[in-house]
């Protein structure tokens, strides 16, 4: 079983830094998929309200009869649901479709910013934190200037900004941002939602260390200090993401990734979406 590191949230927290995802992963199977991630050392999942697989990474908890305060679950709550009476009755739908008493993290999935309701949102996760429903509060997908009106206008800031990140969208202004705030930074879709598995410089790099393109770029986001959540369906895929704690990339490495920079998105903009 692979040990993953943990990094320290501003609360404290630990939380793992490697991760299973399971955005598009349907319902009827994520259950087998978060209990083979679980068999490969994994105790780190994270789902989302609209991924409409809450209930099934629910049954896998369940049936791996795992300790719980060995697992570290996250959900999101979905741009419809933003508001404070109504991201108070998400949570408990969320809650309930898991089948847990806690989470260990909730995210604002969007900043959304035509809504306009980032902030009330913010307040009733402040409510959920003080009423030890959650370890901690962060959000997803929020840029600099949603970031600083929280900062502004709320009491707590968010301990984790989960955003899209890979080596061809590396986010440094972003990441710099988050890490002067004590805001750890999560890397969605880290592989550019498979884009990279070919990718000939990651390729070349994985034949120096015996390991695959998408190894090399999983330990690359471990190097720079992001929480990284590969996602896959597959068993044996799921059983490599995780086998990246046995080598190490030199600066020459890290060099030659950031030289894959296009600041080309494979999801939505968050200053668009909502």
């Amino acid at each position: 079983m692979s040990t993953v590191p943990m990094i320290t949230l501003d609360n404290g927290v630990e939380i793992p830094q490697l991760g299973l995802g399971v955005w598009q992963v349907e319902d009827e199977i994520v259950t087998g998929v978060v209990e083979a991630a679980f068999e490969a050392g994994y105790r780190h999942v994270d789902t989302a309200a609209i991924y409409g697989n809450e209930a099934g990474v629910g049954r896998a908890i369940a049936a791996a009869g795992l300790p719980r305060d060995e697992l570290f679950i996250t959900t999101k709550l979905w741009n419809s649901d933003q508001g404070y009476d109504s991201t108070l009755k998400a949570f408990d739908a969320s809650l309930d479709r898991l089948g847990l008493e806690s989470v260990d993290l909730y995210l604002i999935h969007w900043q959304a910013l035509k809504k306009d309701k980032y902030v009330e949102t913010w307040k009733a996760f402040e409510q959920l934190y003080a009423d030890k429903r959650v370890r901690a509060i962060g959000v997803s997908n929020f840029h600099i200037p949603a970031l600083q009106r929280l900062f502004d206008e709320t009491d707590l800031r968010p301990a984790v900004n989960q955003i899209e990140l890979h080596p061809e969208l590396p986010q440094d202004e972003l990441r710099a941002f988050n890490a002067e705030n004590d805001i750890v930074t999560q890397a969605w879709s880290p592989l550019a939602s498979g884009g990279l598995i070919d990718n000939p410089a990651l390729k070349q790099l994985g034949d120096k260390y015996g390991k695959s393109a998408a190894q090399v770029a999983i330990r690359w986001h471990l190097q720079l200090g992001n929480v990284v959540l590969p996602k896959s369906k597959t068993p044996s895929r799921i059983a490599e993401n995780i086998d990246v704690f046995d080598f190490a990339l030199d600066n020459d490495d890290m060099a030659a990734i950031a030289d894959l920079e296009t600041g080309v998105r494979v999801g939505g903009d968050p200053d668009t979406v909502g």
